[in-house]
């Protein structure tokens, strides 16, 4: 009798799953992804800034994946090849970025448009040289070390909206004109259409967040990205409402 109760309970805790452990989830990239922008940060000991408001966060939150947030203010591809790549492996399930922006120096280029009027067009011209002859190589190789560490994962790249109206609306006390806006723009449509491609060689899934930004861009009536600020960082970067934008944008192609 009491060995039939003893084989009865190891039957009974063998047809009790055991508890699934949780995705993993590591978000790279830069400042676009650490959340600059959203003027909130945690205080890790870095100067990263990377905040609860940032799409990572909100994703892993939402679909309760472990998740590590490496994404960096300021950093270009080689920083995600050097120093954000330790925590993928075999069993990472998601990976998400964005990158390439300030290895063209794109946000430096948006500051000197914004304070000096002079200068603003040899950057734009400098930047746009840089998207096209030197970035698809960097991405090349940053996707290929994504991969090679994380052979399972989902990999989302996401690109970068555009910063201004269509029709170049200027506000704010800075030096940047109706046209600078507009090629500005058309820099953000050329470095998308460079992200896009290199993601799509590598089998990554590509999002585009021009079309969800348009009316929201800066000095529209519903800003979704930062006008010239103080401090300077947070500049024409995405705001909280920007962020959640993104996390949207994201969630509609996990699998």
């Amino acid at each position: 009798m009491k060995k039939w109760l003893v084989c009865a309970c190891v039957l009974g805790s063998l047809a009790v799953p055991a508890a699934a452990a949780a995705s993993s989830y590591v978000a790279l990239g830069d400042s676009y992804s650490s959340g600059v922008g959203t003027r909130t940060y945690y205080n890790d000991g870095t100067n990263c800034q990377r905040s609860p408001y940032a799409y990572g966060p909100l994703i892993a939150a939402k679909y309760r994946y472990a998740f590590t947030f490496e994404a960096c203010s300021g950093a270009k591809t080689t920083d995600v090849n050097s120093s954000q790549l330790g925590p993928l492996s075999s069993t990472t399930n998601l990976v998400t970025m964005t990158i390439g922006g300030n290895d063209a120096g794109f946000s430096t280029v948006i500051e000197d448009c914004a304070a000096w009027y002079f200068p603003c067009q040899s950057a734009i011209n400098n930047a746009n040289s840089f998207i096209q002859n030197q970035l698809p190589g960097l991405l090349n190789t940053t996707y290929g070390d994504i991969r090679s560490h994380a052979p399972n994962a989902h990999v989302v790249i996401l690109g970068y909206p555009h910063l201004f109206t269509s029709n170049g609306a200027t506000c704010n006390f800075d030096a940047l004109t109706s046209q600078h806006e507009i090629e500005l723009n058309q820099t953000a449509d050329l470095i998308d259409g460079v992200i896009s491609s290199a993601a799509s060689s590598h089998r990554f899934t590509y999002v585009d967040p021009r079309n969800a930004f348009n009316s929201h861009e800066v000095c529209s009536s519903s800003e979704w990205l930062n006008g010239l600020s103080n401090p300077l960082s947070e500049s024409f970067h995405p705001n909280i409402s920007g962020q959640a934008n993104f996390a949207s944008e994201i969630e509609g192609v996990l699998p």
